[in-house]
């Protein structure tokens, strides 16, 4: 049983020596949805388009403030993600909040429910919104093959909790668990993971330059 338990230490390990560089990671794209245009208003009352979004990849998610379930352990778990980023000395990528309720989600909405958590760094992050609700519920979909639907008669939105890693070029290229109640299962959010894909995925911009 000792030797068992030292075998699965030793492979634990190695393993996570490995996912600790980058310099002998592949990063393998998993999805390819391309992110459609777009011109949206941030919590600092900026615009915001997907072009200004290119040429460094950036992590988004789906939210909005009057949440009573997942949208602020979510934020919490991207805040997490950015620390771990930072973590890694990684500084070219974005953070960005699509608004599945824009009516309620003013710029001014988003700036406060941004101001509930302890993130390392805000000029990084884009809490959007701007637009109305058909129109998030169509971009969710063509864009990231995600449902956002605002039942009648119902404050609450139903979204995805999934994070998404989009690259330089606006295309979406891997899909995270961005909320789970499993800590220690195989569907616990990745922070590790996705700190080292943003970082390959820069390191293989730039090689690629």
């Amino acid at each position: 049983m000792k030797k068992r338990r030292f075998i699965i230490f030793t492979m634990l390990l190695i393993v996570g020596v490995l996912l600790s560089s980058c310099s002998n990671y592949d990063f393998k794209p998993t999805i390819e949805y391309k992110i459609q245009d777009f011109e949206m208003i941030d919590h600092r009352g900026e615009k915001v388009t997907l072009d200004d979004l290119k040429g460094q990849p950036w992590i988004a998610m789906f939210i909005f403030t009057n949440c009573n379930t997942i949208c602020q352990p979510m934020t919490l778990n991207m805040s997490i993600v950015q620390e771990k980023l930072k973590e890694r000395g990684v500084e070219d990528y974005k953070i960005v909040g699509f608004s599945v309720d824009p009516e309620r989600d003013t710029p001014e909405a988003l700036a406060k429910y941004l101001d509930y958590f302890d993130v390392p760094d805000e000029s990084k992050w884009h809490l959007l919104t701007g637009y109305d609700q058909k129109f998030i519920e169509q971009f969710a979909l063509q864009s990231f093959k995600a449902l956002v639907k605002k039942p009648e008669n119902d404050d609450q939105v139903v979204h995805s909790s999934t994070f998404y890693l989009v690259d330089e070029n606006g295309v979406a290229v891997k899909y995270y668990t961005g909320y789970s109640e499993e800590k220690n299962s195989g569907n616990a959010v990745p922070y590790d993971e996705i700190a080292i894909d943003v970082e390959t995925l820069i390191k293989n911009m730039k090689k690629n330059k």
